[in-house]
């Protein structure tokens, strides 16, 4: 189901709809807010003619979705990130600079971070640390990017196509982890586009990494080749995780699978423990 919100930017709105499971933001209300000229049609317009290679790859960048407005619903032209971001290059105005140097900062660190990728994992921490995470789970959060980013360098070693395929693999260890897939995860958390292991707690995390790193490893010992047996694996590397789990459940005499997000209940037990 689409969903249509607003966002603020330099105090214009600046409206936008979820398409396809991401942000696709109306394309005049980005340049109304980029501009001093107060006819976005024909600025738009003028820059498809300044700008041939952006009027070539038009088509590829947007899309015209339905639009609440005043007036009712309205068909209009909106851009995912990436279109508003080429847009944005497109737009001589003062007023666009300082999005352009962000957009020129954030490409510059992208590339330090592929020739060092330890950057890029300070970043991530840093990021974390301001978000509230405490450094225990940091350090099990990023242990488990670096476990994922092995297993799904196996699965396109070995016959797996990235998106779907690796959908129906993820959705096979977590349901043999857990009992649920990630999306029926997700709805039991609450979440929507948020990301499912940031609002984990230790121990989910901890039996995701068990899952994957299991299912890794059966990969590389029986050389796995092909979607079926890469998805045979899944299933059983899988259910090592969700053995463990459920012997620590039987124990504990609770679910390790929970509705709770963990910024939210680790802020509730520190309340509680002042």
């Amino acid at each position: 189901m689409d969903e249509t919100k607003i966002a603020i930017f330099k105090n214009k709105k600046i409206r936008r709809v979820i398409y396809n499971n991401e942000w696709w933001f109306v394309i005049e209300d980005v340049v109304l807010a980029l501009i001093d000229s107060l006819d976005p049609k024909q600025y738009i317009q003028r820059m498809k003619l300044r700008d041939p290679e952006l009027a070539k790859g038009w088509v590829q960048l947007v899309h015209t979705l339905e639009i609440p407005t005043a007036g009712g619903v309205q068909k209009m032209i909106c851009a995912n990130t990436e279109g508003i971001f080429r847009l944005v290059q497109s737009i001589p105005s003062p007023k666009a600079e300082p999005f352009k140097r962000w957009l020129a900062r954030v490409g510059y660190e992208r590339v330090q971070e592929i020739e060092n990728p330890e950057l890029g994992q300070r970043r991530t921490r840093l990021l974390y640390k301001l978000k509230g995470y405490p450094d225990d789970w940091i350090e099990n959060r990023m242990r488990g990017i670096v476990i994922r980013d092995e297993l799904t360098d196996e699965w396109q070693k070995r016959g797996a196509q990235e998106d779907r395929d690796y959908e129906i693999l993820t959705a096979e260890i977590s349901k043999a982890t857990f009992g649920v897939t990630p999306s029926e995860y997700k709805k039991l958390k609450g979440l929507r586009r948020e990301n499912l292991r940031d609002h984990m707690d230790d121990f989910e995390l901890i039996f995701t990494m068990l899952g994957e790193r299991s299912t890794a490893e059966i990969h590389r010992t029986e050389n796995s080749q092909g979607v079926p047996k890469l998805k045979a694996d899944a299933k059983f590397g899988g259910s090592v995780a969700g053995g463990a789990r459920k012997k620590l459940e039987h124990r504990l005499g609770r679910s390790i699978v929970t509705k709770n997000r963990y910024l939210e209940s680790h802020g509730r037990q520190a309340k509680a423990t002042r």
